[in-house]
């Protein structure tokens, strides 16, 4: 099952090859895969993204690609780990994936802006990879679509920095636009 090569920061990486690099990420086929063994994974995704199993940290980098590789949400909207053979529920205490790194090529709509997630994972904004802000109490829960029925959280800096970019391009309602598409930076009332 190949895995592509993580990011380990978007310093240096062009739009272009992210681009590339998110275009050539070969996943598996899960949504096709229809397993009736079902069980328990015993892995937790916790609110930071670190993936544990069984009380313990999953240290290995490759393997936590790979697991996320497999990833799928269900209609009744479990986390599943799928393959031809068995699917296994996973705990996730916010969103499977978190967005810690964002880079922004030119401004206002001819503005892409390019995420890599902790999984070293590139996702670019746009009508297939939305952005939403919704709101938790008082504060903002912004979140990127990573694939169908799978998010990333924005981690705070990255949000404080788009909320930057925003809020000095001045639109109304800030927000800001990547792949011809506008994505409010604030939560819709």
């Amino acid at each position: 099952m190949p895995v592509s090569q993580p990011l380990s920061d978007l310093s240096g990486t062009s739009l272009a090859e992210l681009t590339r690099i998110a275009d050539q990420a070969k996943r598996p086929p899960v949504e096709s895969w229809s397993p009736e063994r079902c069980g328990h994974s015993g892995i937790r995704i916790a609110r930071d993204g670190g993936w544990w199993h069984e009380g313990r940290p999953i240290n290995r980098p490759e393997l936590v690609r790979l697991f996320a590789s497999i990833l799928r949400r269900e209609p009744d909207d479990r986390l599943v780990l799928v393959t031809p053979s068995e699917m296994l529920d996973v705990d996730v205490e916010d969103t499977p994936f978190v967005a810690v790194e964002v880079l922004s090529e030119n401004d206002g709509a001819e503005r892409t802006l390019a995420f890599r997630l902790n999984t070293g994972e590139p996702v670019i904004a746009g009508p297939g990879h939305p952005i939403r802000v919704e709101r938790q109490g008082e504060a903002p829960r912004p979140i990127l679509v990573v694939r169908p029925g799978l998010e990333a959280r924005l981690a705070r800096p990255v949000y404080y920095e788009l909320a930057a970019m925003a809020l000095a391009e001045g639109a109304e309602p800030p927000g800001l636009w990547s792949g011809g598409e506008f994505f409010r930076m604030d939560a819709a009332s």
